[in-house]
């Protein structure tokens, strides 16, 4: 202003319009003395002055000083201010501040107060950190009270960023149907509609996707990992005992826990929350003893052994008992089929599989028990069967379109996957690994090929996160993968996603749902 020819540079006087007389008095003591004394209740306009005036050393300054007093009660209001200055990287710190703390920002006034966009934007959040979804739509009717009569105009559009399919059924009966809130919107009942018919109509899920039935990344639970080849130890003679936890809110893996000792070629599945690890061989030995392993307290006890030793085997969830499927003892290949009964705490036989199966992949679609490929001793199999545990029968499903041993299995929207694995017979262990993916839908009994992965591979650790396939590790024939990619139905494409700290080939993979 001063040294270019404009008016103000001839005047004695300049008038500095819109500016606090205060932060422009520090900011003069500043220029000359080299010391700027910040406080809580002047910081913002300190900031807001030297933005004006161009001291960018200044608002650096006060930008970190705002940073140090991030609180549940304040960061909203930083946030927005940060956005009005122009502020990005204290921006995006306090909306990461924001989004980490959720549940205690909505118990302070700032939440109360939004306005409605800010509202909207802050609801709409990917990233919010909280348990359930429940807590988002309690935080919405909170906030909707608090001022009815002005935002009940704008209460459709926001309860249709809550996602009311991925609610339970008797949290919607209890708290949403019957809420006389939205009693009397017809946009709100059509969202309530919607979400009934998701739980009612699990067949037609595949086709009632939208934004409400993509889940928040905190809400989805986390993907254990567990054992299997470490690429660090010496592969199948170093096997890992070790235990990784993925948070998909932030895409990092913990190391949480370690197993009792070493197994190869075992089984994990979820049982109240608790992983249950099967069979698999020790490196001399097949076992069929089992283990459980709680993540809360980071506790194994011992089970009831299997009546059968097997390694290679596969294990699912059905209806509430816990099938171990087919495998190897040691001698032989394996058809024969264990039930644990949670309740009675003791294993039985079910009916055989038609084929005997190892490295065979099992899953759980439609209540039904699908044992996937896998090898019969002189090939790999392209077949595949599953079991109705109400008449203990197996029956014979469409062949997929490859032999697959070592084939990674999983379930999205009513559609199985068959993912990686390898033809190799017992004489050449070291023939190409797949990339290709097959999904096969039962209301039709086809196979039909999707996206491939980035690289071929079997042993690789499969399940659902949310709603996405995840592919962890594998063996590719000559390395052990730390690669982890999901899969994206809605796309159909795989991102890869924050990799395994080591390389691993057939470790385990299972979710741990929250229970909030």
């Amino acid at each position: 202003m001063f040294t270019s020819p404009v008016l103000e540079a001839t005047q004695e006087e300049v008038v500095m319009r819109d500016m606090d007389s205060d932060a422009l008095q520090t900011l003069i003591n500043y220029c000359y003395t080299g010391t700027l004394e910040l406080h809580e209740d002047t910081v913002e306009v300190v900031l807001s002055t030297a933005h004006h005036l161009l001291l960018t050393e200044v608002v650096d300054v006060c930008c970190d000083f705002l940073t140090k007093q991030l609180h549940p009660a304040n960061c909203l209001g930083i946030q927005l201010f940060a956005d009005t200055q122009g502020c990005s990287e204290l921006h995006r710190i306090a909306s990461t501040y924001t989004a980490e703390h959720f549940q205690e920002v909505t118990q302070h006034q700032e939440f109360l107060q939004l306005p409605t966009e800010e509202a909207a934007r802050l609801l709409a959040s990917d990233d919010l950190n909280v348990p359930s979804e429940e807590l988002i739509f309690q935080a919405l009717v909170t906030w909707l009270k608090y001022d009815l009569e002005n935002r009940s105009k704008d209460m459709a559009r926001l309860l249709g960023l809550v996602k009311l399919p991925l609610l339970s059924p008797q949290f919607l009966a209890d708290h949403i149907e019957t809420n006389l809130l939205f009693k009397e919107d017809r946009e709100c009942q059509d969202l309530i509609v919607e979400a009934l018919k998701y739980h009612l109509l699990p067949e037609r899920r595949s086709t009632l996707q939208s934004p409400r039935t993509k889940p928040r990344k905190s809400t989805v639970g986390d993907l254990y990992v567990i054992g299997g080849m470490d690429s660090n130890k010496g592969g199948w003679r170093g096997s890992s005992t070790g235990i990784e936890k993925y948070n998909l809110r932030t895409n990092t893996w913990n190391t949480v826990g370690t197993m009792t000792g070493r197994r190869l070629q075992f089984g994990v599945a979820v049982l109240d929350g608790k992983l249950h690890v099967v069979g698999g061989r020790d490196g001399f030995k097949t076992l069929n003893t089992v283990e459980c392993y709680d993540p809360t307290t980071n506790v194994w006890t011992q089970l009831p052994p299997m009546s059968t030793h097997r390694h290679g085997l596969g294990v699912g969830v059905l209806e509430g008992p816990l099938y171990a499927v087919g495998g190897h003892d040691g001698w032989s290949y394996l058809n024969t089929v264990e039930r644990w009964d949670p309740q009675a705490r003791q294993w039985s036989y079910v009916a055989p599989m038609s084929t005997a199966r190892s490295t065979v992949g099992v899953a759980v679609l439609n209540g039904r028990l699908y044992a996937v490929g896998g090898r019969d001793g002189s090939s790999c199999l392209r077949t595949v069967e599953c079991y109705d545990p109400h008449t203990n029968k197996w029956t014979p499903c469409a062949p997929m379109a490859r032999r697959r041993g070592g084939v990674g299995v999983g379930v999205v929207n009513g559609f199985l996957y068959a993912v990686g694995g390898h033809d190799a017979p017992a004489s050449n262990p070291c023939a190409s690994r797949f990339d290709c993916v097959e999904r096969y839908d039962p209301a039709t009994d086809t196979w039909t090929q999707v996206a491939c992965l980035s690289l071929g591979c079997d042993s690789a650790g499969v399940s659902l996160l949310g709603d996405r396939l995840f592919c962890v590790g594998g063996y590719d024939g000559q390395t052990y993968l730390n690669l982890v990619h999901a899969y994206d139905p809605q796309t159909n494409e795989w991102t890869q996603m924050a990799p395994l700290p080591t390389g691993r080939a057939g470790a385990c993979v299972v979710v741990v749902k929250n229970t909030h």
